[in-house]
């Protein structure tokens, strides 16, 4: 998809959209949207605007369509030192301290582990992971199955996430492959009777049942911030409940 007619058709149709439901969405006439899909028009910055509010594209995506249509990107992808970002890290690390003694860990795009909270160190260090760790590469190994004992059930849950994910995104090869090798994975047999399925972790005598919540960040106007979720683990019964606030007193 090199030009902005390409693109825009694509993600029009990536999100089911008919050209009369954009139209209406971004309060123009479809007639303009035939146009912009065959070149016949060519869109403004303010036009490009309407239209990825419409679709909801990903603050890169708005990039890549004004990139196309001849325009400067309007979003940034700032580093994580940079001195615009200090409040950011200061709310993304006070949301991960306040929630010990249970595990809480921020992701990138990619299930890249950007930060992680104390609890989380301890007991997901014991696998190996720290901040700069993937969370794919992970999945795509042979480790977590012998140590999760509802494998297939958080393997098929999760390929699905990363398929949802990857859908937003436009499609994104790295969260495609490892859905694809979680698909391989046995369904799981019967039906899940709890409101949620958790994650339970089984390593020698420890087992820890987990579920997680995950947060974004509201009104993002950075590609680094658009794409990152804060993950909050929760104890999913009251005996993980009294491990993990005996591991963080040890640990503390």
């Amino acid at each position: 998809m090199d030009t902005f007619s390409e693109s825009l058709k694509s993600w029009r149709q990536a999100r089911r959209f008919s050209q009369l439901d954009l139209a209406l969405e971004a309060e123009v006439s479809s007639r303009h949207i035939s146009f912009l899909e065959t070149g016949r028009a060519r869109p403004s910055r303010e036009m490009i605007g309407k239209l990825g509010e419409a679709l909801q594209l990903p603050l890169d995506a708005q990039n890549q369509l004004l990139y196309h249509a001849g325009f400067a990107p309007r979003y940034t992808a700032r580093s994580w030192d940079n001195v615009a970002m200090a409040p950011i890290r200061q709310a993304i690390m006070h949301t991960l301290s306040q929630h010990a003694p249970y595990p809480a860990i921020a992701v990138d795009r990619l299930w890249s582990i950007v930060r992680m909270n104390d609890p989380a160190r301890m007991l997901y260090g014991q696998f190996g992971l720290a901040e700069g760790s993937s969370l794919l590469d992970l999945m795509l190994s042979d480790f977590l199955p012998p140590l999760i004992e509802n494998w297939p059930a958080v393997a098929h849950h999760s390929a699905r996430r990363l398929r949802t994910e990857s859908a937003a995104q436009g499609g994104v090869p790295e969260l495609e492959a490892a859905a694809m090798h979680l698909s391989k994975v046995p369904a799981p047999q019967g039906f899940e009777t709890g409101p949620v399925v958790p994650t339970i972790l089984k390593t020698g005598t420890m087992r820890l049942s987990m579920f997680a919540t995950i947060a974004q960040f509201g009104t993002p106007e950075d590609i680094t911030l658009d794409a990152l979720k804060i993950e909050l683990f929760f104890p999913a019964d009251s005996e993980t409940d009294a491990l993990l606030r005996a591991m963080a007193s040890a640990g503390g």
